[in-house]
């Protein structure tokens, strides 16, 4: 069994560093996004999920892509749908609900968001690196992505986060 090493005092000032710029950034860009958009962070992901999808996911699909336990979808659709940014499909003799796609009003606000929000990255974090800053993140992200979920699809379906 391998021994754990504990961190040194730079390896720390290191992770704290990171955390908050993390936090920072994620702080910036949902704000960005309310204030531009006038959706939220999780608006934005069912939104830009189903664009990417390109048809109906069911809620389990969309559970799955997003991360997420079906009960939070089923919360944030039902509010959604209020919003008219998407609307649930029924079939079959039962009625039961079978899909999940975006209106016209849920297209023109995930093309909107999406749009915003890539400024909104590219103002806030793509512009301040160099190229060989981005490589070098870019590399250690797939790594740990690789490391610690192995078996998750290569292609992520939340694309815009």
């Amino acid at each position: 069994m391998t021994e754990t090493r504990s961190l040194g005092p730079e390896e720390w000032e290191f992770w704290d560093a990171w955390m908050r710029a993390q936090r920072l950034l994620t702080r910036e860009l949902e704000r960005d996004l309310q204030r531009a958009c006038d959706i939220s962070k999780p608006e934005f992901s069912v939104l830009v999920t189903l664009w990417h999808a390109g048809r109906e996911l069911r809620v389990g699909e969309l559970s799955a892509s997003l991360d997420w336990d079906k009960s939070r979808v089923a919360h944030q659709l039902t509010r959604m749908e209020k919003r008219g940014f998407v609307q649930r499909t029924s079939s079959g003799a039962d009625g039961r609900r079978a899909g999940i796609g975006l209106t016209a009003e849920g297209q023109r606000a995930a093309q909107r968001a999406i749009s915003v929000h890539g400024g909104n990255i590219r103002r806030h974090a793509l512009d301040a690196l160099s190229p060989e800053q981005a490589s070098v993140l870019r590399a250690w992200s797939e790594q740990t992505i690789h490391r610690l979920d192995p078996h998750r699809d290569e292609t992520p379906t939340d694309k815009a986060s």
